[in-house]
């Protein structure tokens, strides 16, 4: 019976600190996703990309925005340096973690004024005690009742 009871209390305490460590992570990745829309929004170059891990990728709404972080800096450096950032506004966020809590993944929709509901979808990784965002993809979603309009457009689109 007292090895039940240890087993049991060994599982417990193991269950909710690997819960505390996951709503910590939790509000870390959900911290560095915030901080990435802000500093866009206030077009801070170096605060910005400080948020990328070196080998990060960016894809955009357009088919072809498959950008390495060189060339997406190199893309946002002229905006930025104007004062013009982008301002996705976050209003729902789901996080996940690998079993061994080093990779995050995440989905969330954005409100921006011009393009209106977004998506942005992406993978943290953590380097030591920081999370840097190793992807970052941006999507526009589509109303099911409206895709098959919105494919044929594209298709025309594309075949100029």
């Amino acid at each position: 019976m007292t090895r039940i009871l240890a087993a049991l209390l060994l599982f417990l305490s193991t269950t909710l600190l690997s819960a505390e460590n996951n709503e910590a992570d939790e509000r870390k990745v959900s911290h560095v996703l915030n901080a990435l829309h802000e500093k866009a929004s206030a077009a801070d170059f170096e605060g910005y990309f400080d948020l990328y891990s070196s080998d990060a990728v960016f894809i955009g709404t357009d088919a072809h925005e498959v950008w390495s972080i060189d060339a997406f800096k190199a893309y946002a450096k002229p905006h930025f340096d104007k004062g013009t950032g982008w301002t996705y506004l976050p209003r729902e966020r789901h996080i996940y973690f690998s079993p061994n809590a080093q990779v995050a993944w995440f989905d969330e929709l954005l409100d921006n004024e011009k393009l209106g509901e977004t998506r942005g979808t992406g993978v943290l990784i953590q380097t030591d005690d920081t999370w840097k965002v190793s992807q970052y993809h941006l999507a526009i979603p589509i109303p099911n009742s409206l895709a098959t309009s919105v494919a044929l457009q594209i298709k025309k689109q594309t075949k100029k």
